[in-house]
Formats: structure tokens, sequence, C-alpha cells
């Protein structure tokens, strides 16, 4: 078999199959080794990395539309079913050794891997980025990080953009018209930085935003003021810390699926947002969904799939 290095690697003589035969079977049983033998997962890994990590890069990354296109090559005769097949049967996976990239991801459910910055080096982030470039274009999102990860990966990203308040980098946004309206509301000025995350999140995933800052429960007429804002979205994220009430009331005056994120801003008795996580999960308006604390970006990737996918 050739791998994208170009090196014609040769199987081992007990094999009786060809090279491709013995490549492809070593790569499943590597990755099925994860989970049912680990020191032989680690013994394949010591002994062929090198195989491992150039024959993965010619799994292509997949998603909804590039299958189509497959597909449509086939159906018109410009592509033979055989090589169609061949490209289908690679593992969704792409070893870069220190990451296991599921390039299938977007194939499966729309949105490809996210990265999520905290514990990664700018290298490993860099990395990871061009790999996910390489595929389709599906939206692709880095989460978490800061301008010195910005500024590393620029080079394979030149169109990348830093929302610097949230630590939120999109490398590449869904081209598609917008799905949907989606209001994000946040009850403080200090809830703005996991707002931000959920509106570069959505926005990346052909959604329209609707900004709606600084309508806490405090003044409870500023919430009502634009309750028609409210009413015309199709969805709702609510963002909100201290005792965390306002999805409620939100939910309370839409009749759009509300979406909360608690978040760990306020005194003591927070308990770093948990209070606000009890609040939300206890409030008396019907049909509210609650992420984590802080999770901006799951609130938005549940208003995508709400509104049709996220792909």
């Amino acid at each position: 078999g050739v791998c994208a290095d170009g090196e014609q690697h040769r199987h081992y003589a007990d094999t009786g199959s060809g090279d491709g035969d013995y490549l492809q079977r070593l790569l499943i049983e590597y990755h099925a080794a994860e989970y049912t033998d680990a020191p032989r997962r680690g013994r394949i890994e010591q002994d062929h990395r090198f195989r491992l990590q150039s024959c993965s890069a010619t799994i292509r990354p997949m998603d909804r539309r590039f299958l189509q296109a497959l597909l449509a090559d086939v159906a018109r005769g410009a592509l033979a079913p055989a090589d169609a097949a061949e490209q289908l049967s690679r593992l969704p996976v792409t070893n870069l050794g220190f990451a296991q990239l599921d390039t299938h991801r977007a194939l499966r459910t729309g949105l490809p891997e996210v990265i999520f910055g905290p514990g990664k080096t700018p290298a490993q982030i860099r990395d990871i980025a061009r790999e996910l470039l390489a595929g389709p274009g599906s939206p692709i999102l880095v989460t978490r990080t800061n301008r010195e990860v910005f500024d590393s990966i620029l080079d394979v990203a030149p169109d990348a953009k830093l929302h610097e308040r949230s630590g939120t980098i999109v490398l590449r946004a869904s081209h598609d018209s917008p799905r949907g309206v989606v209001a994000v509301v946040a009850a403080g000025t200090s809830d703005l930085p996991i707002a931000e995350e959920a509106i570069a999140t959505a926005e990346s995933l052909a959604l329209k935003v609707d900004e709606i800052f600084d309508v806490g429960i405090a003044g409870v007429h500023r919430i009502l003021a634009v309750e028609d804002r409210l009413r015309s979205a199709d969805a709702v994220i609510v963002v909100a810390g201290m005792d965390g009430a306002l999805p409620g009331v939100v939910a309370g005056l839409t009749p759009a699926p509300v979406v909360a994120v608690p978040t760990s801003v306020g005194y003591g008795a927070s308990f770093g947002g948990l209070a606000a996580l009890l609040t939300m999960l206890n409030a008396c308006a019907p049909g509210i969904s609650i992420v984590n604390i802080d999770n901006g970006f799951g609130a938005a990737v549940v208003v995508a799939r709400i509104l049709g996918g996220a792909s």
C-alpha cells in the first residue's frame, strides 16, 4: 500500500495478503485494542508508529456533502464503484500520535470534532487544526484558548477569527444560509464571556444571533421590554449566574425552546455556579433545557440541533 508520504510499505511474509489489506487490518486491530487489550495496542504503536501515522493521513475527513458528491460521481460514471468503496472503507480516525481525530463525526452528527483548548499546547492545537481544515467545509472551532494559540495557527488558518473575551477561535464557519434566529440573553455584563462563546458558536453554525444583554431579574422590567424579540426568536439561550432565575422568567414569556446556561459568576454561596444550576433545574416554567456550568458552546450546539442539525 502507498501511504501519504509515497513510501511503499512491505507487509510481513506471513500475512498472506497485499500491503493495503495488511495495513487496513493493522489499523483495525490498533483501534479495537483501545478497549480490549491496552498492552497489545501499546506494542502495535511502538512497532508500527510510522505506518500508523503516515497511513492514517490518507483517511479522508468526511461530511454529508462530501458523501453526496462521492455518490454523485459514481452515479454519473466519473468514479468507479471500487474506488468509492475504498474511500468509504477507511477507518474514520487520523492518528497524530498525541490525538486521534474523529474525521467522520460531521457525517454522523452534522458537527465535526471541536478542539477544546485547555491542556493542549499551541503546537498541538495547530497540528489538529491543520488536519481538520484539510477536510470538507464544515465549521471548525477552538474553545477556551487565547491569543498565543491564535497567533500560532494563523499560518494554517489565515481566515481564523478570535473572540478574545471568551477565548473562542472560529477556524472555519458555515457558509449555509441562516437556519433560524437564536436570541442570546445575558443576565449581566459579567456573564458576557460565556454569552460570547454561545454567540461565536451559533454564528459559525449558520444561526442568526439577536444579542440581548444585561436584562437580569434585579430589574425585571428590562426583560419585559424585549418580550417581542424573545417571542420572535426560533430559540433562546439564557446565560445567568448569581441566583440563575432568569431562564424561568424567559420561558414564561416565549413559545421558543429555551436553553439555560448557568455561569460561575457570583459570591461564595453561589458555589461556582452550582446554585444557578440548581435553580434552573428546579425552574417552575416547563420545557427548559440546561447545559453544564459556563458551557456556552454546548448551548449553541443544542440549539443548532433543535433547528435542524449543525452541518
